[in-house]
């Protein structure tokens, strides 16, 4: 069976990616409009909600073809990729967007999202659920493939 090549990957990441943003966009708002924690709080902690939401179905949707380390390594890789990029390009782009732009924070939210998509995929993609090649499929010499 043929692994799916980076666009489907693409596709797919993007699939997941917006049920995450369904699930970034209700933490957000339940704990600002709800529990009044202040936007950037809750910015940070809606985020992580996605992170870890998009891990799970990244790893049963996305990659499931590269399953190459244990599942903690790749959720700890994932957390301190994804995750960290994710926070810091979100908290950066709410505190220029909503502070020095007067955006309501849910556009806002939205933006940097966007922003930080294409770089957690290229992430994800080369680096967490990267391929890797064993080292004998590399030579022929060593391939035990057809070999009777």
């Amino acid at each position: 069976m043929k692994a799916p090549n980076t666009f489907v990957h693409w596709l797919k990441f993007n699939f997941v990616g917006a049920i995450g943003i369904g699930v970034q966009l209700l933490t957000l708002t339940l704990l600002t409009a709800g529990l009044h924690v202040r936007y950037l709080l809750a910015s940070a902690v809606g985020v992580e909600a996605a992170v870890i939401h998009n891990f799970i179905w990244h790893e049963r949707y996305t990659w499931t073809d590269r399953r190459t380390q244990a599942v903690a390594t790749r959720f700890i890789a994932f957390n301190a990729t994804n995750g960290v990029l994710s926070i810091l390009g979100n908290l950066v782009m709410m505190k220029l967007l909503v502070a020095g732009a007067h955006m309501p924070y849910l556009p806002a939210n939205i933006l940097a999202i966007a922003t930080c998509s294409t770089a957690n995929f290229l992430v994800s993609d080369r680096l967490v659920f990267r391929m890797v090649q064993h080292p004998t499929a590399k030579h022929a010499c060593f391939r035990t493939e057809g070999r009777g």
